[in-house]
């Protein structure tokens, strides 16, 4: 690592990253030196240069975050990655974690924490807040998780949308996919989850926070 902590941002928002880029250019050890809209262009990015540290929100056209977040860990081992996300640590915090990130922020987090989080990360280290960490520690020590820590990274985003009321056309169109696969992912999210219907789905999401 050189003077200054190298970071890419990866969001397919440019307000977005525009924000990210003024909270980071308040801390004189770190440098935006690369942007990307999407994962295929996030790794263009990659191969151009080498990056201390990317930011990478979880919501993107194409690959999302965390599938990309599995790549990054896979092609640039030596580069820290950290989810920046408008969704709570209750949804995807965990899975991001087991998947190699180096830490898990909310888009509300506090320009201290966000520098922070990006030092850390850039020296090895993992940022994890108070209650990730509770959370953490209850699966490590064998206590109960929620039933949609059992799904897989696609079948949680049919299941969010599900909950939310949306017809099974709608998520297909949403998520680029048939409505038989999206049938087909509905089913064996409620034999995971151990349900039968949408309503309990949408029960379930909204009792943990998941919408």
């Amino acid at each position: 690592m050189g003077d200054k902590i190298t970071v890419l941002l990866v969001d397919d928002h440019a307000i977005a990253r525009n924000g990210v880029r003024l909270m980071l250019g308040t801390a004189p050890d770190i440098s935006v030196e690369g942007e990307a809209g999407n994962a295929v262009e996030a790794m263009q990015r990659v191969g151009e240069r080498s990056f201390d540290v990317a930011l990478v929100d979880i919501k993107m056209p194409g690959k999302n975050g965390l599938d990309l977040l599995k790549t990054l860990r896979s092609e640039c081992p030596r580069m820290a990655v950290l989810v920046l996300s408008t969704y709570s640590e209750e949804i995807y915090a965990v899975r991001a974690l087991k998947s190699g990130a180096s830490g898990y922020l909310t888009k509300d987090a506090p320009t201290s924490t966000l520098i922070e989080a990006v030092r850390k990360a850039a020296s090895g280290g993992k940022h994890v807040s108070p209650a990730l960490l509770e959370k953490l520690a209850t699966l490590v020590g064998g206590g109960p998780s929620g039933d949609h820590e059992e799904l897989s990274n696609r079948e949680l985003e049919v299941f969010k949308l599900i909950a939310q009321g949306e017809s099974l056309v709608r998520i297909g169109e949403k998520l680029h996919l048939s409505p038989n696969t999206v049938t087909t992912y509905r089913s064996r999210i409620l034999e995971k989850m151990g349900m039968s219907s949408n309503a309990e789905l949408t029960r379930y999401a909204l009792e943990h926070g998941l919408i």
